[in-house]
C-alpha cells in the first residue's frame, strides 16, 4: 500500500514537473531568445537521424502525449486503492461559483482563474509577438506597403497564433476515453463546455486574421491575385480560406439554435473537422501543426477505439415503460465491467439510425448487478420518440419474450474517482430527466452500506423537482433503498416537488398506492453474441498512446530520411506540402498499427469470453410490504410549488455534523443558478484548511445533456 502511494506520489510529480514544462514553452515561444536558440537548434537536428521534425515533435507534441501515459498509469493505481473518507484541504472559493447569472452560466472560482490565465497568455503572446514585429526595421518598400498597412497586416497575422493556440487545446476536452480532463476529475459532459468557448475564441481569432488579411490585399488590389495563390513553398493562402470557411460552417451548424433542431445537420458537418485539420497544415505548415499535433493524435486513437469497441452489438434483455413518458432499458454487461456512479453511456439503435448516438446516464450499479447496465430514457425528440414506440409495440403485443433489439453501446465515461462520496452528508438538487445520474450514486451507497465495505455518505437528502406526478415513478429504482433505511446506516430523505400540479402535500406512501404498474417486456436472448464490455482498461490506452507516438516518430523518421536523401541527391527543392502529406502519412501508420494491435487483442478476449446465461429479468423492487412500512412517511410530496433552497440549505447543516457538506445539482441551467447563488451567499471566504465556524457547501454540477 505505502509502494503504491509512494508510486503516485512519483508520477503526480512527474505530471506537474512536464506540464509545467510545456507550458513554459508556450510562453517562452514568442520571445527572440527562443527564437534564436530555436533555430540553432533545428539547424543542428537536420543533420542529424531525427531531422527538425523529429526535434518539433519531441519538444512541442510529446509532452503532451506523456502527461496522458503516465496519467493513466497513475489512474489505474489509484482505481486499486479502497476507497477511505479522507480529509481534505478545503479551498472554497476555487470550488465554489463565483459568477452565477453570467453570459457563461454558473463559472466556479478554479475555471473564472483558469479563464483568466489563458486570457493573460493569449494577451502576452499577442504583445510579445507585436512588440517584436514592430521593433523591426519594417520592410514596407518589398511589401509595397504603407506603415499603417503593414503593422495592420502583422495584427492580423498574430491573430491567427492565437487561434493556434486555442486549438492547441480543443479537441482535448471531447476526447472521452483518452481525455486528460479526467485526471482532475471532470467528466466528459461537464468539459464539452470548455470545448465550446476553445471552439469559439479559435473562430474569432481565425476569422480576424482571415479577414485582416483580405482587407489589405483589397485595399492594395490585390484580391484576385492572392485569394487563390496555392504557394509551392510557405503559407499557403487558398488552404487557409479552405480551412476557414470550413471552420465557420462547423461552428454556425453547432449553435444550440441550430444543433437541437437539426441534430444530423450539426452531427454530419462536426466531421468536416478532418477537411479543417488537413488545409490547416497546408496553410501554417509542419512546425506550426506539431504544436497542436498531440490533440489530434489523441483524439484520433480515442476515435477509432471507440469504434471498435461499439462494433460487436449487444441486445436488450428487457424494456420498461413507465407513466412518465419514459422507457428504462436493461442491456447485458460483462461482470468484470466496473463503472463509477453518474457515468454516462452512448447508444444507438440500428433500426432507428445508423449514425446517431445519443448520451444516457446510468441509472444501475454495478455493485447491485454485476451483469446488467439500466438507463433511463424519456421521450422528447424523434429519435427517443420512436425508441419508445418500438418497446410499446413490442408490450402490446403481448409475446412472452419479444424478438431482439439490436443496439450498438459505447462506454460507459465516468470520472475516473468519485470524490464527491468522500463527503459525511450529501444534498442532491436534481430537475426533471436530471434525476437519473443521482439513481446510480444512491443505489451505490446504498449497496456499500448494506455490505460496510467502505466509507461512504450516511446521511442524504434528495430534492427533486418535477412538473408532473407521473415523473416520481422515476424513483422507482431506489425503492428497495426507501423501504430498508431502518436496516442500515444510510439516512435518506427524499423531498419532491410538482411544480404544476394542485393537490395537498402528502407522503411517498399515499403516492406509491396510486402508482401506475410497470409495463416489462422481456427480449430473446438466444441472439446474444456480445455482452458491453466498456472501454479499454488505463493501462491499455497508456500503452496504445505510448505506441502511437513511438510509430509516428520512426515513420516520420524514415519517410523523411528516404526522400531527403532522393532530393539532395537531386539539388532540388522540397515543395512545403510534400513535407505536409510525409507528416500525414506518418499520423496514418501511427494510428492504424496502433489500433489493429488493440482491435487484435480485444477481439482475442471477446473470443474467449463465453456470454453469460440470461435468466428471464423481473424488476428487482417488490412492493408488498409497503402498507406496512413506516420509512416511506419520512418522504414528501409537495404539489404546486418549487423548492425553497434558502430554507432547505439553512436547515440541512442542523441536521448534520459534518463540516463539509457536498451538494450535487443536476437540472435545468435555472436551477442550477439558483443552488449557486445559495452556495455563494453562505460560503466563508478564502481559507486553506483552516477552522470554520459554519459548515461549508461544496457545489458539484452535473449535465445529462450535451
Amino acid at each position: 500500500m505505502k509502494t503504491n502511494s509512494a508510486l503516485q506520489t512519483v508520477l503526480k510529480v512527474l505530471m506537474i514537473l512536464i506540464s509545467s514544462g510545456w507550458v513554459c514553452l508556450w510562453l517562452l515561444k514568442p520571445t527572440e531568445l527562443w527564437t534564436k536558440a530555436w533555430h540553432k537548434a533545428e539547424d543542428s537536428a537536420r543533420n542529424q537521424m531525427f531531422g527538425y521534425q523529429g526535434l518539433d515533435f519531441m519538444v512541442y507534441s510529446f509532452p503532451v502525449i506523456a502527461v496522458v501515459v503516465i496519467g493513466f498509469i497513475y489512474l489505474h493505481l489509484r482505481s486499486k486503492e479502497q476507497r477511505s473518507r479522507q480529509k481534505k484541504i478545503s479551498i472554497t472559493n476555487l470550488s465554489n461559483p463565483v459568477i452565477v447569472h453570467g453570459p457563461l452560466g454558473v463559472i466556479s472560482g478554479s475555471e473564472l482563474l483558469a479563464a483568466v490565465l489563458f486570457i493573460i497568455f493569449l494577451g502576452w503572446t499577442m504583445y510579445a509577438h507585436i512588440s517584436k514585429d514592430f521593433n523591426k526595421k519594417l520592410p514596407v518598400k518589398s511589401l509595397k506597403l504603407n506603415i499603417w498597412q503593414y503593422k495592420f497586416m502583422k495584427l492580423g497575422t498574430r491573430f491567427g497564433l492565437l487561434a493556434e493556440a486555442c486549438l492547441a487545446l480543443l479537441l482535448l476536452p471531447v476526447a472521452r476515453g483518452m481525455s486528460i480532463f479526467r485526471l482532475i476529475g471532470l467528466q466528459f459532459e461537464a468539459s464539452i463546455r470548455y470545448h465550446i468557448f476553445l471552439g469559439t475564441a479559435m473562430i474569432f481569432f481565425s476569422t480576424l486574421h482571415g479577414l485582416s488579411t483580405l482587407f489589405i490585399w483589397g485595399i492594395k488590389h490585390r484580391l484576385q491575385d492572392k485569394i487563390w495563390m496555392w504557394q509551392k513553398t510557405g503559407r499557403v493562402y487558398l488552404a487557409g480560406e479552405i480551412a476557414l470557411v470550413t471552420g465557420l460552417v462547423i461552428w454556425i451548424t453547432s449553435l444550440p439554435q441550430i444543433r437541437r433542431k437539426k441534430f444530423e445537420l450539426f452531427y454530419y458537418t462536426h466531421h468536416l473537422y478532418v477537411v479543417f485539420l488537413v488545409f490547416f497544415l497546408f496553410h501554417v505548415g509542419d512546425r506550426h501543426f506539431y504544436m497542436v499535433f498531440s490533440g489530434i493524435l489523441l483524439f484520433a486513437l480515442d476515435k477509432l477505439l471507440r469504434i471498435i469497441q461499439s462494433k460487436p452489438g449487444t441486445y436488450l434483455l428487457s424494456a420498461s415503460l413507465l407513466s412518465s413518458n419514459a422507457v428504462e432499458l436493461t442491456l447485458s454487461k460483462h461482470p468484470r465491467l466496473v463503472y463509477t456512479p453518474t457515468s454516462v453511456i452512448f447508444l444507438k439503435v440500428p433500426s432507428i439510425s445508423k449514425f446517431q448516438w445519443h448520451p444516457f446516464s446510468i441509472t444501475s450499479s454495478f455493485s447491485v448487478d454485476d451483469e446488467r447496465v439500466t438507463v433511463l430514457v424519456r421521450s422528447e425528440g424523434w429519435w427517443t420518440n420512436s425508441l419508445y414506440n418500438k418497446i410499446l409495440a413490442a408490450v402490446d403485443s403481448g409475446a412472452n419474450q419479444a424478438k431482439c433489439l439490436p443496439i450498438s453501446v459505447e462506454g460507459p465515461y465516468g470520472p475516473a474517482s468519485t470524490e464527491f462520496l468522500r463527503y459525511d452528508s450529501l444534498l442532491l438538487v436534481a430537475g426533471g430527466i436530471g434525476l437519473t445520474p443521482f439513481l446510480s450514486t444512491l443505489q451505490e451507497i446504498g449497496s456499500a452500506q448494506n455490505s460496510n465495505k467502505s466509507a461512504l455518505p450516511t446521511r442524504i437528502q434528495l430534492i427533486y423537482a418535477t412538473k408532473k406526478s407521473q415523473d416520481i415513478n422515476l424513483l422507482n429504482s431506489i425503492l428497495h433503498i426507501l423501504l430498508n433505511q431502518s436496516m442500515n446506516q444510510l439516512q435518506l430523505k427524499v423531498s419532491i416537488y410538482v411544480t404544476q400540479e394542485e393537490r395537498d402535500a402528502t407522503t411517498m406512501k399515499e403516492w406509491i398506492k396510486e402508482m401506475p404498474k410497470v409495463q416489462t417486456v422481456n427480449f430473446d436472448p438466444k441472439s446474444l453474441n456480445y455482452t458491453t464490455s466498456g472501454i479499454e482498461s488505463f493501462l491499455r490506452m497508456a500503452a496504445v498512446a505510448g505506441l502511437s507516438s513511438k510509430i509516428f516518430l520512426l515513420a516520420l523518421i524514415c519517410l523523411n530520411h528516404m526522400f531527403h536523401q532522393e532530393k539532395e541527391s537531386s539539388g532540388k527543392k522540397n515543395p512545403s506540402w510534400v513535407t505536409d502529406l510525409i507528416l500525414i502519412c506518418s499520423f496514418s501508420i501511427a494510428t492504424i498499427c496502433s489500433i489493429l494491435a488493440i482491435g487484435i487483442l480485444r477481439w482475442r478476449k471477446m473470443k474467449k469470453d463465453i456470454s453469460p446465461v440470461y435468466q428471464k429479468y423481473s424488476k428487482g423492487t417488490e412492493l408488498n410490504n409497503i402498507e406496512a412500512s413506516a420509512t416511506l412517511e419520512e418522504h414528501e410530496v409537495f404539489y404546486g410549488r418549487r423548492p425553497d433552497f434558502e430554507d432547505i440549505f439553512s436547515k440541512f447543516p442542523s441536521q448534520t455534523s459534518s463540516s463539509d457538506i457536498g451538494v450535487l445539482v443536476c437540472g435545468p441551467e435555472s436551477m442550477k443558478q439558483s443552488v449557486a447563488s445559495i452556495i455563494k451567499e453562505k460560503s466563508p471566504g478564502f481559507m486553506i484548511g483552516a477552522k470554520r465556524r459554519q459548515p461549508c457547501f461544496n457545489l458539484h454540477s452535473l449535465s445529462f445533456s450535451l
